[in-house]
């Protein structure tokens, strides 16, 4: 299983690092936007891309749209909002192609409910 943590703050790369290598995943980081689809390209494929939602380089819904139209639509995509979203933001996210999202902070325990609400499985 693969993941793609796309995220500003090295702290939180390493700590969704470390919850997603304890599930087993192989895990891919990048900072910014282009970064990402960079890494994306190189990695074939993601289970799972958790993306910020304030990006470098281009916004997080540019990103999305761009992963979008590269990768198969079974790539889980779920944003990190540092506040809660409001109801037009999730709206263009999901329009966009995103799953869903977490708002920081955030527990393990929530992103496994959201990947298995997904239908994402891992070890």
């Amino acid at each position: 299983m693969k993941a793609l943590v796309v995220e500003t703050s090295s702290t939180m790369r390493a700590v969704l690092r470390r919850i997603l290598s304890m599930r087993g995943f192989e895990v891919s980081e990048a900072d910014n936007g282009p970064q990402a689809l960079e890494v994306l390209h190189g990695m074939g494929t993601a289970d799972i891309v958790l993306v910020d939602w304030t990006l470098r380089g281009m916004t997080s819904l540019e990103f999305i749209t761009c992963l979008r139209h590269e990768t198969a639509h079974e790539t889980m995509v779920l944003m990190l909002a540092e506040r809660e979203p409001g109801i037009r933001e999730v709206h263009r996210a999901l329009m966009a192609g995103a799953d869903d999202y977490l708002t920081k902070p955030f527990t393990s325990l929530q992103i496994d409910e959201k990947m298995t609400r997904a239908g994402l499985t891992w070890q």
